[in-house]
């Protein structure tokens, strides 16, 4: 009977987020690390820098932050409900897209009064000079 494979003790972190659906290609995971977009537990993380359970992992996409906890290790690709059992996720939930729309002003209007100017910065959180 042959050797059931062993888990391996670490994986590198480009190939472990790629392994587990985070990224499409490991190559995309690499140059998130690359860019700064990937942080393994609270400092900024390199593709080759070794993962082990118990890590914790904090990636920027687009529209979002996740924050992930390490489970178990994987050396290839899996699928998406084998993926999920090596990892808790611990990311914030997402903002809805109606609070993160800007508003818009209905076509034909002509240009904002100051008044309406002031409404619309008001609504984005930003308070004109009093």
């Amino acid at each position: 009977m042959p050797n059931a494979p062993q888990p391996p003790s670490q994986v590198r972190l480009d190939a472990w987020l790629w392994g587990i659906r985070m990224y499409k290609t490991r190559s995309a995971a690499t140059a998130a690390c690359r860019a700064g977009h990937v942080r393994l537990n609270g400092q900024p993380a390199k593709a080759a820098q070794p993962v082990k359970p118990g890590d914790t992992i904090r990636l920027r996409q687009p529209g979002r932050e996740r924050v992930l906890e390490v489970t178990g290790l994987l050396a290839k690709r899996v699928g998406a409900a084998e993926a999920v059992r090596h990892y808790v996720d611990h990311s914030p939930p997402l903002i809805p897209r109606e609070l993160l729309a800007v508003p818009q002003r209905d076509r034909g209007a002509g240009r904002p009064t100051k008044r309406d100017r002031r409404q619309m910065d008001r609504l984005r959180g930003r308070d004109p000079q009093p």
